[in-house]
C-alpha cells in the first residue's frame, strides 16, 4: 500500500536521511515553507510499445506503454508537482517503428503527457527527416543544445533548453546528444553538426542559473562511463558548475539508486538511468525549503508491468 506522498517524505526528513539536512527545520515551518518536486523519467525506450511477451523469458510481462501510463497517473493523482523526461531512443527495436517511423511512439508519450525528451543515436534511424515529421504529434519539446540543425529538417523543430514552472519552482531542463560520426550513417544526419557537450552543457547550465532556476537537469545521451576517455555522465558531472541532475541513457544501465559526483563547485550532481525498453520508470522525489535549497528525499525505481503487480 503507498504512503500519502506528502507525509513520507515529510517523514524522510524529520528521520534524518542521509541526504537530507532538513532534520534540523522544525515541522511547522516544513509544512509551511517546503515545496515538492516528483521528477519522473525513461530512456531508451526504443518502440516497446507492448510488454514483453509472456514466454518464460526474464522480462516476461514487463514494460509496454499502457502500463506505464497507469503508474504515471497514480503518480499524478498523489498531488504536488510532477515533471515527465525522456533521455533519447525513443525509436528503433520493434516492428512498431520498422511499419510506422515513430508515430505511435510520439503519441504514447504525448498522451502520457511528457514535459519534454531528448535524441539518441537511433532517433535518426529513418533519417533525420523523418523525426522532424513525426513531432507534428508531440505536444512536448525535444531539447538538445550541442547539435546544431542549421539548414535540415529538425532547424525549427527544437529548444536547447526551457524552463518549466512547477507551483513555485522554476525547473530548467537541456538536452545532451553523444557524438553522431562513426556510430549513425553520415546520410541519417545529414547536415547536422555536433559540437562539444560539456562545454555546451556548462554554457546552457550558466544561462539557466543566470535565469534564476531553482533546478537544473541535463537530459543525456552520452552514456554514464566507459573505459577510456570518451565523454560520459560522470565526465560531464565532475566538470559541471550548474547541473543538479543528470538523466542518462544510451548505455542501458539499471542503476540501483542515482549516482552522486562532486561537481567544479564543490555541491553534487547526480546521475540516473533506468536500463532500456521501457522495464522501469525512475522517481526522484525533491524537497525546497523556504530558500529552495534542493535535497533528494526519497530516489524509487518502479518496475513497470505485472511483475511488479505480483
Amino acid at each position: 500500500m503507498s504512503i500519502n506522498r506528502r507525509k513520507f517524505i515529510e517523514q524522510s526528513v524529520l528521520t534524518g536521511s542521509a541526504l537530507l539536512t532538513a532534520s534540523l527545520i522544525p515541522k511547522s515551518v516544513l509544512a509551511a515553507e517546503t515545496r515538492y518536486l516528483t521528477i519522473l523519467h525513461t530512456n531508451d525506450v526504443h518502440s516497446r510499445l507492448d510488454p514483453f511477451p509472456m514466454d518464460g523469458s526474464r522480462n516476461q510481462g514487463l514494460g509496454g506503454v499502457a502500463a506505464r501510463a497507469a503508474l504515471i497517473d497514480e503518480i499524478r493523482q498523489e498531488g504536488g508537482e510532477v515533471l515527465l523526461l525522456d533521455a533519447g531512443d525513443i525509436f528503433q527495436g520493434t516492428p512498431y517503428f520498422n511499419l510506422y517511423k515513430g508515430e505511435p511512439e510520439i503519441k504514447a508519450m504525448s498522451r502520457m503527457g511528457y514535459d519534454a525528451a531528448t535524441m539518441g543515436n537511433h532517433d535518426f534511424d529513418a533519417g533525420l527527416e523523418n523525426f522532424a515529421l513525426q513531432l507534428q504529434h508531440a505536444n512536448f519539446p525535444i531539447l538538445i543544445c550541442n547539435y546544431d540543425f542549421s539548414e535540415t529538417a529538425m532547424e525549427s523543430k527544437f529548444q536547447p533548453y526551457k524552463i518549466f514552472q512547477k507551483g513555485n519552482l522554476k525547473i530548467g531542463v537541456f538536452g545532451i546528444g553523444i557524438e553522431l560520426r562513426g556510430l549513425v550513417p553520415d546520410n541519417l544526419y545529414g547536415k547536422t553538426v555536433y559540437t562539444q557537450p560539456i562545454e555546451a552543457a556548462n554554457r546552457t547550465a550558466d544561462l539557466l542559473h543566470k535565469k534564476g532556476c531553482d533546478m537544473i537537469i541535463c537530459l543525456s545521451h552520452l552514456g554514464d562511463r566507459y573505459e577510456d576517455d570518451k565523454v560520459s555522465d560522470e565526465i560531464l558531472a565532475r566538470e559541471t558548475y550548474d547541473i543538479d541532475l543528470i538523466i542518462g541513457g544510451h548505455t542501458h544501465r539499471f542503476f540501483p539508486e542515482p549516482r552522486k559526483y562532486r561537481n567544479r563547485k564543490g555541491g553534487d550532481t547526480l546521475v540516473n538511468q533506468v536500463g532500456w525498453a521501457g522495464i522501469q520508470l525512475g522517481r526522484l522525489d525533491y524537497s525546497f525549503t523556504g530558500s529552495k535549497t534542493k535535497m533528494l528525499a526519497k530516489a524509487h525505481t518502479v518496475v513497470i508491468g505485472k511483475k511488479s503487480r505480483e
